[in-house]
C-alpha cells in the first residue's frame, strides 16, 4: 500500500494535502482523485473552479498525474 497526496492549485496559490491517503493501486488513486474534485466543487468555495488543478503525488513528492477541474466541470457556454 502506498501513500499519495492530493494537492490542488490555481494561478493564485496552492492547497497542500499534508495527510495523504493510503491506496493500493493506480485505479484507486484515479478514483479517489475524481472524488476529491467532486467534493471540492460541491462544497462552498470559489464560484468557478475551472482554473484549478488537482496534483497527485507520491511520498517523494513526485507528481503521478494532474487532473484539471475543468475536465470534470466541462466548459462554460
Amino acid at each position: 500500500m502506498a501513500r499519495v497526496y492530493f494537492h490542488y492549485s490555481n494561478s493564485e496559490g496552492v492547497c497542500v494535502d499534508r495527510r495523504g491517503t493510503a491506496v493500493g493501486n493506480l485505479t484507486e488513486v484515479r478514483d479517489h482523485a475524481a472524488r476529491v474534485v467532486q467534493s471540492l466543487i460541491t462544497a462552498q468555495g470559489p464560484e468557478d473552479w475551472r482554473d484549478w488543478t488537482l496534483h497527485v503525488s507520491d511520498d517523494l513528492n513526485d507528481e503521478i498525474f494532474a487532473l484539471p477541474f475543468s475536465s470534470v466541470l466541462g466548459k462554460l457556454h
